[in-house]
């Protein structure tokens, strides 16, 4: 791509949609650039950074850690949260004790979400790698005993008469006392310097234009999240979306630093050199 039309990849997910609306739509100033979008599953857009196929993508903050030479993370469109993360939930009762003997659904291997799992549970190794929409199924069907939901899905579980064992993010916050970086937005490395600066400020923008403007992305956001009620929709926008997705600021890129701290320490994540941070 030339330097005034970028590839942008994101997940179809409400807080993805809502974020990015503006930038991609023009209802911002875009300082000359065009965005060419493709919307792709979350684990799909980390094996899609291993290779450097966007110039700006969407990734679990786990998986940043194995594309890291490839990019540099933006400090605007951040994912963290607040005493919530991924739950791990079954259709049978079982006590956090039982988990390392269960089989486990996980969302993808470099999500975040298997990375809190790992850290919760490092004794629990008969995991399986499914699309995050299909676990509940293999919950009813008997073939997991648990399984890792993210997005959507927290809130709505209970109603189809699943039990919650964990919320990681909540095992997080206690372990480290900082919100979890679940998902974040990168740019090629190898981008001049003011690009990489030049798209951090637009995206900012989108950011904070959405904030202002909260109906405005509602057609595109519902023409992504389907199968969606509204009130779901809103729900996980506010989760999801807050100051930190406007810039992480020193409390947000703390916690992306512990996250690293803990995995490399854990062996979790190979050592690296580079920079986190543009």
């Amino acid at each position: 791509m030339n330097n005034n039309n970028l590839t942008i990849a994101f997940s179809p997910c409400p807080n993805d949609t809502f974020i990015f609306d503006a930038m991609v739509h023009d209802k911002i100033d875009t300082e000359g650039l065009k965005f060419e979008v493709v919307l792709s599953d979350v684990e799909e857009l980390n094996r899609k950074a291993f290779k450097g196929s966007y110039d700006i993508t969407k990734l679990s903050y786990h998986a940043y850690a194995y594309a890291i030479d490839n990019y540099v993370l933006l400090d605007s469109g951040s994912a963290l949260g607040d005493n919530c993360g991924p739950l791990l939930i079954s259709k049978n009762k079982y006590e956090i004790t039982d988990v390392s003997a269960l089989k486990i659904a996980i969302p993808g291997k470099y999500t975040t979400a298997n990375f809190l799992f790992s850290l919760a549970f490092p004794k629990s190794t008969n995991k399986k790698e499914y699309l995050f929409s299909d676990i509940e199924a293999t919950l009813n069907s008997g073939e997991s005993d648990a399984g890792l939901i993210i997005h959507e899905n927290r809130f709505t579980y209970a109603q189809r008469g699943f039990n919650k064992i964990i919320d990681l993010g909540e095992y997080w916050q206690q372990l480290t006392n900082s919100p979890i970086p679940l998902g974040g937005i990168v740019i090629k490395r190898s981008f001049p310097e003011e690009l990489k600066k030049k798209v951090n400020r637009i995206l900012k923008r989108s950011v904070e234009y959405a904030f202002s403007n909260p109906l405005s992305s509602s057609t595109y956001v519902k023409a992504h999240a389907q199968e969606m009620e509204e009130e779901v929709i809103k729900k996980h926008i506010a989760l999801y979306v807050n100051n930190y997705s406007i810039e992480l600021g020193d409390r947000g890129r703390k916690a992306v630093e512990t996250l690293f701290e803990l995995a490399k320490e854990k062996e979790i994540i190979p050592s690296f050199g580079q920079n986190l941070f543009l």
